[in-house]
């Protein structure tokens, strides 16, 4: 079975990093597409950050745009976001999801097979 387990959320203030971890498992971690999204209370889920094992090609949404960072380690089946510049309205539950057997990064975003817990990020001011 695939499963997600993301962490590494917690409190920090505006300016301030924090690193994601979404350790997975139960697929091959070769040809798939991952990512982070993220949902705040009132706002619609988005997908921020997405990256592709065809050549590691990575995309972003345009509001993190120079300030998170996408990565994975294949011995470790696990993707990673830096976040840094920390802003308030980055306040969120994030969610790291995979299409296992996908390398579409477009199809990831509009639907994902697969969804971990999710991590609480709040930045405070």
């Amino acid at each position: 079975e695939v499963q997600l387990q993301a962490s590494g959320g917690g409190l920090v203030q505006t300016g301030g990093s924090l690193r994601l971890s979404c350790v997975t498992s139960g697929f091959k971690f070769d040809t798939y597409a991952i990512g982070w999204f993220r949902q705040a209370p009132g706002k619609e889920r988005e997908g921020i950050s997405c990256l592709s094992s065809t050549d590691g090609s990575t995309n972003y949404e345009d509001s993190v745009k120079g300030r998170f960072t996408i990565s994975s380690d294949s011995a470790k089946n696990t993707v990673y976001l830096q976040m840094n510049s920390l802003k308030p309205e980055d306040t969120a539950v994030y969610y790291c999801a995979v299409n296992p057997t996908s390398v579409i990064t477009d199809r990831l975003r509009s639907s994902p097979d697969y969804w971990g817990q999710g991590t609480l990020v709040t930045v405070s001011s």
